[in-house]
């Protein structure tokens, strides 16, 4: 059984199929099981939430492998980094070590204990406690998503008529697509010579943001007016915002973060690792996207 936290976002739902696809048994674990309809009626769904124990450990009941492709940017009732990504990621990892199970933890490129954006500080701490854990492990390092990056920026182009660019939008960042990762992810399951690695992923380029928004225009057909978010505003944001709404906090300095610091990726080793991969475009990934 490969129990998968997760399963329902943009990684989630381009991993199951392929699980599933290979004849394995797979259990997803989400928190709102109507957004697991989708994913087909060979799917089990369990309804929990990573942040309770014992939802952690009623879902992993006979797991042979379990899969964390979850994180808590943003969303309702608290979740956050700190509770998802380190906190929730802490609980499956104890009740895989209680049945038995491996783990296959999808993190972020760049996560490190001092990194400026949270997510990539409690992604890294998830990754020291799969470590020091003692069971069978795979950490896949990820850029960011094609996807989510192309929702981010297309859904206001159609609905005002405006990209969002936040910063200037001249800082180069990698981005890979989540068909990709899906596809790393499922050769880890079926690789147990992988124990014990972390993999990592990038796209085949580094875009600015000011590029990207581009490649929407491109993709979408809609030829809107770019709207850049100055530094100061995201600055602004992050102090004003970080008590009453600590989601907006995180997202301006993710943002400013974004448009300042090196967040390139060569992918040449991990292609030449993984030649079987596809190794998708930000064109084609909106395109497929759109579709």
């Amino acid at each position: 059984m490969i129990v998968v936290a997760g399963g329902t976002g943009t990684l989630g739902t381009r991993l199951i199929p392929r699980l599933a696809g290979q004849g394995l048994a797979v259990r997803v674990l989400t928190r709102d099981p109507a957004r697991a309809r989708h994913l087909g009626p060979g799917v089990e769904v369990v309804h929990g939430d990573v942040r309770d124990p014992a939802a952690a450990g009623r879902a992993l009941h006979g797991a042979s492998t379990v899969i964390s492709a979850m994180h808590g940017f943003a969303g309702p009732g608290g979740i956050s980094p700190a509770s998802v990504d380190r906190g929730g990621n802490a609980r499956l990892i104890d009740a895989a070590a209680r049945t038995g199970a491996a783990f296959i933890l999808v993190s972020v490129a760049g996560a490190s204990p001092g990194h400026p954006i949270g997510l990539f500080r409690a992604k890294y701490a998830a990754e020291e406690m799969l470590r020091a854990s003692g069971i069978p492990w795979i950490v896949v390092r990820a850029t960011a998503f094609m996807e989510t990056w192309g929702t981010i920026m297309g859904e206001p182009l159609r609905s005002s008529g405006k990209i969002p660019v936040f910063g200037k939008g001249d800082n180069p960042v990698n981005f890979v697509s989540a068909t990709d990762v899906a596809a790393l992810v499922s050769h880890a399951v079926a690789s147990p010579g992988l124990h014990g690695q972390v993999l990592e992923l990038g796209g085949p380029d580094n875009l600015t943001f000011n590029q990207v928004a581009a490649i929407v225009q491109q993709a979408t057909g809609c030829r809107g007016a770019l709207r850049h978010i100055p530094r100061l505003a995201l600055r602004a944001t992050a102090c004003v915002t970080a008590v009453i709404k600590p989601a907006l906090a995180r997202q301006a300095r993710a943002a400013l973060a974004m448009d300042t610091i090196d967040m390139t990726f060569d992918s040449t080793a991990a292609r030449q690792a993984f030649p079987d991969l596809p190794n998708t475009d930000m064109p084609s990934a909106l395109k497929d996207l759109l579709a």
